[in-house]
């Protein structure tokens, strides 16, 4: 992780990361002002914390409350060295506790991160360099040079495929740093990368090896970048809606009809067939949200279609909204990614298939699984881990190549179904269980749900969302008889990387799916994105024109001059919002496509609260204790904010009863919320605080800079393409 230091005044300190800022000073002793803990303070406190966070997921996962239990940390600092110490953690735990949790709350706190990382020392490496934005890939562990690791699939050998994409990412000035690695089943790796400067830019990588993971989550940050799915539903600012092109150089723009009209040129006949059935879908619902460049009209990219090599424009809205990251990969060469984005697009369509209809998959023999024991000896490691795995065939009958490793968690009755795709069927298994332990621990297996009978649940469309985002949507019980509907297939795809994306698209042929692929070379990389119409899709057709991610565009300028806006302009928004039919509970991040610090108002807020505080500040008292009301019974806000909304509720109250008056009421609510709460609740109430949390911004996101971060990073990828067009 990196972490910015600020130097304020005197001794104070400032440190950055994420979304969080930390003071710290030096005792007053130490000629600083006592304003804050010092840096050494901070590490002390760090490795208590994270004890107590190892405890109080511990009792979280078997229901044991932590109201009782009480844990302190003292040093004891050797007085002949005072760099040798020793942390003393003691737990005062429940007497009615049984000796198994006590032993296991003592094994967790010994798992701190804190402490391993003390125990092991690190190493702390000095150095002054002319600038902290380049020497991009200094945060990266390489492998030594001189190595040559081949793995099946790879035209390159591994380090080699590193050394390539972490030039790329330096030549790009994107700093990558590893924020955490996984090895908790033999030959399972996993690890997290994210931009420094921007850590919404973030992939998860997965392999066998710790380098084959490296690669993995190397590829996938470049085919996001190349693929703009980093900034697939975020306001590209204004500076960038204006400049020669928004996506690509070869991007072209269409102007709708006169009655909205879907554009002449955008798509073909076969595409128009799917996406325009009933003829419902108008040039409108196709400008993009990234833009919101409404008077350039549509903004589409070319793809070429693969039956007759004709080239085709796709709307970047269209894309945006339902296809997300399926079928774009990065590869050493283009038929090596083509291969991984194929492999992608049937693992997913057939994974939904599986899932939607039920089907009863047959058991992967032993006797075939003892041919590939790196894999064996994971499934094993789970097993004894408590964790009884099912290895299925899901090709259909040796129809497509795609294999799951299914995990059942006896803690929780959970279920967790992780397929995976390659023309090689070990490559396939592979996947699928580096899938299953991808950026997870044990403990975060509790979380996945237990299957269910109900067919409706199954079937229903965001569940085939949620498993595509983290394959944590629910499966049927029936997937679990052992009256498989196919037998098992030895099924054997593979080749050469040409031969095998051949085969792949020739698959697609024969099921009469049409291709389109885009190629992007221009940071260094292969990537291609493949769509198939009708078949790779994640999100529902219907939302194009049901649930379009350019709704932000009827919104995004007026929430961010929501300060600026008269008492005329903030009624005709909350009417607006009102007759939306939006879903109350929708954050207005996600509605206009701005990220803001999740730690602040902003970050929190939702459309329920945002029609709240427009009719505090109008002054429309009932319509606005019938929204606190709706607020405080359905949120997931911080205690804090809910005792700020139960104070605004009980004075709406007083104020609306023409029984009651608010000053004999102002002695105890001063008790019960505090002093400068209840001033804030007053002048809410009143219409002398209006907004209160949320800071001033506008069109140009001043202040907002973890979206400024996110346009940064954007701004260095649409100037290479700019470099590369001139």
């Amino acid at each position: 992780m990196e972490i910015n230091v600020n130097f304020l005044d005197n001794l104070r300190l400032e440190a950055k990361f994420d979304d969080f800022s930390v003071i710290t000073d030096q005792p007053i002793r130490y000629k600083g002002d006592g304003s804050a803990p010092s840096p050494f303070d901070y590490f002390l406190a760090s490795s208590a914390l994270c004890a107590a966070y190892f405890v109080r997921v511990y009792c979280l996962a078997r229901d044991i409350p932590t109201h009782n239990i009480r844990l302190s940390q003292n040093n004891i600092v050797d007085p002949e060295n005072r760099y040798n110490q020793i942390f003393k953690i003691q737990v005062e735990l429940p007497e009615d506790l049984s000796e198994k949790d006590r032993k296991g709350i003592l094994r967790s706190i010994d798992r701190c991160t804190v402490k391993k990382v003390v125990q092991t020392g690190p190493t702390f490496d000095i150095e002054a360099v002319d600038s902290l934005d380049e020497d991009a890939q200094a945060l990266l562990m390489t492998t030594p040079e001189g190595s040559r690791t081949f793995i099946e699939g790879k035209d390159l050998p591994l380090e080699q495929t590193i050394a390539n994409m972490t030039g790329i990412l330096a030549e790009l000035g994107m700093k990558i740093e590893i924020a955490s690695w996984r090895n908790i089943v033999p030959h399972v790796w996993s690890l997290h990368i994210r931009d420094a400067a921007s850590p919404m830019c973030f992939t998860n990588g997965k392999g066998s090896t710790k380098e084959s993971a490296l690669c993995s989550a190397l590829g996938e940050f470049i085919e996001r970048l190349s693929c703009n799915f980093f900034y697939n539903d975020q306001y590209f600012g204004e500076d960038v809606a204006h400049r020669a092109f928004v996506h690509y150089p070869d991007e072209k723009w269409f102007q709708p009809g006169p009655d909205d009209e879907l554009p002449e040129g955008i798509l073909d006949a076969h595409c128009l067939a799917i996406y325009n059935p009933e003829d419902e879908l108008g040039g409108s619902n196709l400008i993009d949200a990234n833009s919101g460049r409404v008077d350039r009209g549509v903004c589409a990219l070319p793809f070429v279609r693969q039956s007759d090599g004709e080239v085709v424009y796709f709307p970047s809205n269209l894309i945006e909204n339902l296809f997300l990251s399926n079928g774009m990969s990065a590869g050493n060469t283009l038929p090596e990614a083509q291969v991984q984005c194929l492999s992608e697009i049937f693992e997913r369509a057939v994974k939904k298939q599986i899932i939607e209809a039920e089907v009863v998959l047959p058991d992967v023999p032993l006797s075939v699984l003892e041919k590939y024991p790196n894999i064996l000896e994971g499934v094993q490691a789970l097993e004894k881990q408590g964790f009884p795995i099912l290895v299925k065939d899901a090709s259909l009958g040796g129809k497509y190549p795609v294999a799951c490793v299914t995990l059942m968690n006896l803690k929780t009755g959970g279920v967790f179904a992780s397929f995976g795709a390659h023309p090689s069927f070990e490559v396939a298994l592979e996947r699928s269980l580096t899938e299953l332990m991808q950026g997870r621990s044990f403990e975060g297996l509790n979380d996945v749900p237990p299957p269910t009978f109900n067919s409706l649940a199954v079937t229903e469309p965001n569940n085939y969302v949620e498993h595509f985002i983290d394959s944590s949507g629910v499966v049927s019980w029936r997937f679990f008889s052992s009256k498989a509907d196919y037998a098992f297939c030895e099924w054997d795809f593979s080749g050469t990387n040409q031969e095998e994306a051949d085969s792949l698209f020739g698959i697609l042929r024969d099921m009469g799916k049409e291709a389109y692929m885009a190629i992007h070379e221009d940071l260094g990389a292969p990537v291609c994105r493949i769509l198939v119409p009708g078949y790779s899709e994640v999100y529902p057709v219907e939302d194009l024109v049901w649930d379009n991610t350019n709704m932000a565009l009827d919104y995004r300028e007026d929430i961010l001059n929501l300060h600026r806006l008269d008492d005329d302009q903030l009624a005709d928004l909350v009417e607006r919002l009102e007759e939306s039919q939006l879903d109350n509970y929708m954050k207005v991040i996600n509605l206009i496509g701005v990220e803001f610090d999740e730690n602040t108002v902003w970050g929190q807020l939702t459309i329920l609260e945002l029609k709240l505080m427009i009719y505090l500040a109008l002054q429309q008292h009932e319509e606005a204790l019938d929204t606190v009301g709706a607020f405080m019974q359905f949120n997931d806000n911080t205690v804090e904010r809910n005792l700020f909304y139960q104070a605004v509720n009980a004075v709406l109250e007083i104020v609306l009863d023409d029984e009651l008056e608010l000053d004999d009421f102002l002695f105890n609510l001063r008790r019960m919320f505090g002093e400068e709460t209840l001033q804030t609740v007053l002048g809410y109430v009143d219409g002398s605080v209006r907004f209160p949390g949320l800071t001033p911004t506008n069109m140009q996101l001043e202040g907002l800079d973890k979206h400024l971060r996110l346009i940064e990073s954007y701004k260095k990828l649409h100037a290479a393409r700019a470099g590369r067009m001139s």
